[in-house]
């Protein structure tokens, strides 16, 4: 499942650290989203240059192009840190304390250690496109700024995951059902009271100005 999962917090050394970190995350999330307006942006103005005045946008393919690496990897550690990457816990759903803690803990390290490869392979690649100047087939432009995004995020990410092997191992250590800095995924029945109960909360102060109008 991929919900929006709570993230507790305390005043603990990994709290704050956490914390800190998220606001680099949000936004580097941001930027992601900032992207994808100008991609938005730079659609419409080719397809308006096109059609008004034939004249569409040298580039635009290679544009986009560029653009998806910012779009898909800036966001993966906020992802991360929000616990909505699309994960199957048919099983872990069903463990509690700290077996659960256990699970999540083995299930984090693998992902470090992939993440690690992922790493290394995408900054030769990016090494081999800044090395030799490769470009666009368009219009020229460098491919090596978009290639850096890859390893820079997965970067972050490997960090988000250094955070999480942190709080498992604290989770572990004291037990209890309500660690710090991990993500607590919900169940659907949970993500949907709260949906419920945000939609209700909505109307509520949606008829209480109403009233007070009146």
């Amino acid at each position: 499942m991929s919900n929006s999962a709570t993230v507790l917090e305390d005043s603990s050394r990994l709290s704050r650290t956490d914390r800190l970190f998220f606001k680099l995350e949000s936004f580097l999330n941001l930027l992601g989203g900032i992207v994808i307006f100008l991609l938005v942006f730079l659609a419409t103005t080719n397809v308006l240059g096109r059609w008004i005045f034939s004249l569409p946008i040298d580039g635009y393919v290679d544009w986009v192009e560029q653009a998806m690496a910012f779009i898909a990897f800036l966001g993966i550690g906020y992802t991360m840190r929000m616990g909505g990457h699309i994960r199957m816990d048919i099983l872990i759903g069903h463990l509690h304390g700290r077996t659960l803690w256990l699970g999540e803990l083995i299930s984090t390290i693998l992902m470090f250690l992939v993440t690690l490869v992922l790493i290394y392979g995408s900054y030769l690649h990016f090494w081999r496109a800044y090395s030799i100047g490769d470009s666009s087939l368009d219009i020229n432009l460098p491919t090596w700024p978009a290639k850096l995004v890859v390893p820079f995020a997965l970067t972050v990410l490997a960090l988000r995951l250094l955070l999480h092997i942190w709080g498992y191992l604290r989770a572990l250590a004291e037990g209890g059902d309500t660690p710090v800095a991990v993500p607590l995924i919900e169940s659907a029945a949970d993500v949907a009271a709260k949906e419920a109960e945000s939609v209700m909360g909505a109307n509520g102060n949606g008829q209480g100005q109403n009233g007070g109008e009146r």
